[in-house]
């Protein structure tokens, strides 16, 4: 007669240890997804008192990765076409510096998506993201206009640039950083011709180390 015993599990087969190391992942993982859901629910969540008692915390963790908006259904949708570009300023090792030539990073990004049937979500959004987030908390003068979120955009866009160019270009060390926003309209079809001449809306120069000290630096 045949066992009526089934074989055994994977996760039986398993040693002492390693069951306890999975039952340990599977745990953080579980705590970390309910962590997360916890607060975008408070993020999303009407106005409450356990959101306003937990704000900081909850705006530290949404944004600026996580943050929620609407602009997917705008019914005036941009038009213009944004290109983030960047350059920047490096030491030579007997001392010297170096102004790099600007760099189209945006142009960067849409060349590795051609042809990409399953781009990532990082190519498509995370520098589009960045200069949005940074352009809604400053203005022209780039004066912040949000307090702490201003920081934040800040920080976050020079991570971003600092982590495209690296640490070293040119056998030099790379000591600031500089961006700029090209901007050039789209005509809508069949409108009277306008200008399509590109406007640059030019950031001052950031320190490499703020991303560090969570400080902004600019001269």
């Amino acid at each position: 007669m045949d066992s009526l015993e089934g074989p055994p599990s994977r996760v039986a087969g398993l040693s002492l240890p390693a069951r306890i190391a999975v039952a340990v992942t599977l745990g953080a993982v579980a705590v970390a997804a309910a962590y997360h859901l916890a607060m975008v629910f408070l993020h999303v969540a009407p106005s409450n008192t356990l959101s306003k008692q937990h704000a900081t915390a909850v705006n530290d963790y949404i944004y600026p990765e996580f943050e929620q908006n609407w602009k997917l259904f705008a019914p005036d949708p941009l038009q213009q076409n944004i290109h983030i570009q960047a350059r920047t300023e490096v030491r030579k090792p007997g001392g010297g510096t170096e102004t790099t030539g600007w760099v189209d990073l945006t142009g960067m990004d849409i060349a590795a998506m051609r042809h990409d049937p399953l781009p990532s979500h990082t190519q498509q959004n995370e520098l589009r993201r960045a200069w949005s987030f940074y352009s809604d908390t400053h203005d022209t003068s780039e004066k912040a206009t949000a307090g702490d979120r201003s920081d934040l955009s800040s920080t976050y866009l020079l991570r971003i640039i600092e982590r495209r160019f690296g640490p070293t270009i040119n056998g030099g060390q790379v000591v600031r950083i500089q961006a700029r926003a090209a901007t050039t309209p789209v005509p809508q079809p069949g409108a009277a011709a306008g200008s399509t001449s590109t406007q640059y809306r030019q950031l001052p120069w950031w320190a490499v180390d703020t991303a560090s000290t969570g400080q902004e630096k600019s001269s």
